[in-house]
């Protein structure tokens, strides 16, 4: 029996800053232009995941959308969030529990940087005293451990972040839509060095919504289902070295990464180099560049000359984050995952204007990263 389910509707609100609206009004106009695309009522939705960090409870959208008495689970994994809301809803299509769901995220943040309290997350004060709650100095620490041990030039920090800037001026829903050269880049000011000003993305708000159904039905829907070949998530191990790890292990472990990445690939039954076009978590430019090696898209250490070759950009051989990322888009934290799915499906449907892949992209790939060291990893094609 075939058990794979399809995306039938996409819905974004763009990320940014919107005063006039909060942020679950956000993740509502992401659900309803889902469902206009999908061509369906949100009476006909059967199940529902979907997460917000700041922005108040995900099945408070039955205020907006109505309230139809369907099962709406929140969910709460950090930047993994929309990927495990994702994964969500199609383990419960695939169960029989309904036949149509959507998965949505959506938030709204203050200005500045994350800083999390550690009593929330098993923490002592100690670590939150030393600084390394603040995301911004956690994320430098680990990229300046990577540069060192796998012996990658800071520039590749710059050209990362120049590349997302250049895709972010190509997409008319982005937040950032200026391009910023590599020079400008590497001279702005410092945040946490290695990384600097512009090598950061932004806490934002905005929303993201898919619409689902088991791919026997998807016919009935749309003339472009997108197929789920994988959607799964992971948390970490002992010994790997992730967000809020109060220490280092004797003896490391693969981060969740790259678990649920090889996971995927297997779900799948397809390898890094059968993907067509590439989401992968930007937090900031370090983590893309650790990313693009976990995922399995090259060893580590190759990310200057494949920055440098034009591979990752979107007309080479690894397009990566064709929308600009979290660095171009901003990060609402509940909605994060789902734009990448949105981004990579209007890719898949031949549908992202002056930002489209060439050579009719069939498959695509999503990965998000998220506290205290989860992963989520989606493989769609059409």
């Amino acid at each position: 029996m075939n058990d794979d389910v399809a995306i039938i509707g996409i819905g974004l609100h763009p990320f940014g800053r919107t005063d006039a609206l909060s942020g679950v009004e956000q993740g509502a106009v992401a659900v309803r232009e889902a469902l206009a695309d999908a061509g369906v009522p949100w009476s006909a939705v059967g199940v529902a995941y979907g997460g917000s960090q700041d922005a108040g409870n995900a099945d408070a959208l039955g205020n907006l959308l109505g309230l139809t008495g369907i099962p709406f689970v929140n969910v709460a994994n950090g930047c993994a969030t929309g990927g495990s809301a994702l994964a969500s809803v199609v383990a419960a299509i695939r169960s029989g529990v309904a036949e149509i769901g959507v998965a949505v995220g959506f938030d709204k943040h203050p200005r500045g940087a994350f800083n999390a309290q550690p009593a929330d997350w098993g923490l002592e004060d100690w670590y939150g005293q030393t600084g390394l709650m603040l995301t911004t100095q956690f994320f430098a620490l680990k990229t300046q451990r990577y540069l060192h041990e796998h012996g990658v030039p800071e520039r590749a920090l710059a050209l990362v972040a120049e590349r997302a800037f250049r895709n972010g001026a190509l997409n008319p829903r982005a937040w950032r839509r200026q391009a910023i050269s590599a020079d400008e880049i590497a001279a702005s000011m410092p945040v946490n060095l290695p990384l600097r000003k512009y090598m950061f993305c932004s806490p934002a708000e905005g929303g993201a919504a898919l619409v689902l159904c088991s791919a026997r039905s998807a016919h009935k829907y749309t003339r472009h289902p997108v197929l789920v070949k994988a959607a799964l998530m992971r948390s970490r191990h002992h010994g790997s070295f992730e967000v809020f790890s109060p220490s280092l292990a004797a003896v490391g472990a693969p981060a969740p990464t790259v678990t649920a990445s090889n996971a995927a690939y297997e779900q799948a039954g397809v390898g890094p180099a059968d993907i067509d076009v590439i989401q992968i978590q930007d937090t900031d430019s370090g983590s893309e560049l650790i990313h693009m090696a976990e995922n399995g898209f090259c060893e580590h250490g190759e990310q200057l000359a494949l920055l440098e070759r034009g591979d990752t950009e979107i007309g080479g051989r690894l397009p990566i984050n064709t929308d600009g990322g979290c660095l171009a888009n901003g990060e609402p934290v509940g909605a994060s995952g789902l734009r990448q799915v949105v981004e990579v499906c209007t890719q898949l449907r031949g549908q992202a204007g002056a930002r489209q892949v060439p050579g009719e992209p069939r498959l695509g790939y999503t990965h998000v990263y998220g506290a205290p060291g989860v992963s989520a990893v989606t493989i769609l094609q059409t």
